[in-house]
C-alpha cells in the first residue's frame, strides 16, 4: 500500500527522515500514526524508528533530548517541533511484566516491529508514503480485527497493560478482539496486578471515551480483566448495568467517572473520594465528580437543582451531571440547566459584597469562628435570593444574624 495523501504532520517530520537516510540509516514513521493515518483518523504524535543507534541520531541534529536514551529514545527538535525518535530494539527477561530487563539495539526493523503489541500497531512507513507491513497489519485494519503480534501471551508478558490496551482499542475503533488474543488476556488477565494504578487508568479512561465502549466493556466481561482493576472486582453488576444502556457515549473524564461513581452506587462525597483516590486521579477530577454525583443525585430526585445547590456545583460539573443523567434516561434541557445557573445573582463566594474586614470594621462580630458563620449567612441570603448583593443591605443582615447568635 502507497499512501499518496499525508497529514501534514507527516510532511513537517520529511526533513528529518530525509536527513537520517541521508546518513545511511533506515527511518519510519511507526505504530499509531500509520494507524490512524489509514482509518482516517486525526494524528496526536508522529513516532520515528531507525537504524541508527542513539548517538548515531544525536550526531545528525543539532539539537536533541535524551527523553529514553536507555530505550533508544531520542527526541529530535526541528522547526519549533519535538519528534520521539527511537532505535530499532529488541527487548528481554520482563520479569515484572512492566520492563524489560535488557533492551538490545538492533539494525532490523522486522525485529524491532515483532516485539510491538498488535498487528495494526506493527506497521511503518517509508516518507514516500509506502506502508511496510510485515505481520499482514493491514489486512487486520480493514477486516476491524485486534490480533496480537506472534504469541498474544508472550506479547502479554512482556507488558501486561497491553491487555488492558486491547479492550481499549476494541472500543476506541470499534474493532473485534480476535479469539486467540481474546483468550490471552482471559489467561493472564491477573498479571494486570502488576501494572501501576496510572497507566491502568489511562486505558481505561480512553475505553470509556471510546466510539463504541460496550464493544469494550464486553471483552472487559467476558474476560474477567476487570477483577484485577482497582476496587472493581466485585463490580460486575454495574459493568454489566453500563452495557445494558441505551446507546450512549461520553466526552469527558469527568463524566466517565461520575457515571462509573453512580452505577458502583457511590453516591456520598466520602466514597466518590475514596474511589477516586484509589485510582490516583487529580484532586481537580475528584472535586469536580463529587459535585457532579451530588447534583446528579439532585437531579434523579427532584428533577432541577435549588439555588443553592446551583451555586455549590457550579457550571461544568452541572454540565457533567446532566450528560450522565441524560444517559441514565433523567437528563434536563442543558439550555435550560445553563439559564438558570446564569440567573443566580453571584456565581462564586468572592463575588459577595462584603467580606470580613467589612464585618470587624462595623464592630459586627470579633475574630474567630463567628464571622465565618455570619459570612456564609450572608452567602446563603444572597444566593436564595432572600438578601440583595449591596453591601448596605448585607450589613443590616449581617447586624441581624450576629445579634441573633449573641442572645
Amino acid at each position: 500500500m502507497i499512501l499518496t495523501q499525508l497529514p501534514a504532520a507527516f510532511e513537517a517530520a520529511r526533513p528529518v527522515l530525509e536527513t537520517i537516510e541521508a546518513a545511511g540509516y533506515e527511518a519510519y514513521f511507526v505504530g499509531g500514526c500509520v494507524r490512524d493515518t489509514i482509518l482516517g483518523k486525526p494524528l496526536h504524535d508522529v513516532d520515528i524508528a531507525t537504524s541508527a543507534f542513539p548517538a548515531e541520531v544525536k550526531g545528525l541534529f543539532k539539537r536533541t533530548v535524551d527523553t529514553g536514551i536507555e530505550h533508544g529514545t531520542v527526541m529530535i527538535l526541528d522547526h519549533g517541533n519535538g519528534y520521539e525518535t527511537t532505535t530499532f530494539r529488541t527487548e528481554s527477561g520482563y520479569q515484572d511484566f512492566r520492563r524489560p530487563d535488557q533492551v538490545t539495539f538492533v539494525r532490523s526493523l522486522k525485529e524491532d516491529l515483532k516485539r510491538r503489541d498488535f498487528t495494526i500497531n506493527a506497521l511503518a512507513m517509508k516518507t514516500t508514503g509506502e506502508v511496510i507491513d510485515l505481520f499482514d497489519g493491514l489486512s487486520d485494519l480493514k477486516a476491524g480485527v485486534l490480533r496480537a503480534v506472534g504469541v498474544a501471551e508472550d506479547r502479554f508478558h512482556e507488558d501486561a497493560l497491553r491487555m488492558m490496551r486491547a479492550v481499549r482499542f476494541a472500543s476506541q475503533l470499534d474493532f473485534k478482539i480476535e479469539p486467540a488474543t481474546l483468550q490471552a488476556v482471559t489467561d493472564n488477565a491477573a498479571l494486570l496486578t502488576k501494572i501501576a494504578v496510572e497507566r491502568t487508568r489511562v486505558e481505561w479512561e480512553k475505553l470509556l471515551l471510546g466510539q463504541t465502549p460496550v464493544r469494550g466493556l464486553n471483552a472487559l466481561l467476558s474476560t474477567g480483566l476487570y477483577q484485577y482493576m482497582p476496587l472493581m472486582a466485585d463490580q460486575r453488576a454495574a459493568l454489566e448495568r453500563l452495557v445494558a444502556l441505551p446507546a450512549w457515549q461520553l466526552t469527558t473524564v469527568e463524566s466517565a467517572w461520575t457515571l462509573l461513581c453512580w452505577l458502583t452506587q457511590r453516591r456520598s462525597v466520602a466514597s466518590v473520594r475514596q474511589f477516586l483516590k484509589v485510582w490516583k486521579t487529580s484532586n481537580d477530577l475528584i472535586t469536580h465528580v463529587t459535585a457532579a454525583v451530588v447534583a446528579l443525585a439532585a437531579l434523579q430526585a427532584n428533577g432541577q437543582l435549588t439555588s443553592q445547590e446551583n451555586f455549590d456545583t457550579g457550571l461544568d460539573a452541572l454540565t457533567t451531571a446532566n450528560q450522565v443523567a441524560t444517559v441514565l434516561g433523567f437528563g434536563q434541557s442543558q439550555a435550560k440547566l445553563a439559564a438558570v445557573y446564569a440567573a443566580l445573582p453571584i456565581h462564586d463566594k468572592h463575588e459577595l459584597a462584603i467580606n470580613g474586614g467589612d464585618l470587624l470594621k462595623h464592630q459586627l462580630v470579633t475574630p474567630g469562628p463567628a464571622m465565618g458563620q455570619v459570612l456564609a449567612a450572608c452567602l446563603r441570603a444572597v444566593i436564595t435570593g432572600q438578601v440583595s448583593n449591596e453591601p448596605a443591605k448585607l450589613l443590616d443582615f449581617a447586624r441581624m444574624v450576629a445579634d441573633s447568635k449573641n442572645n
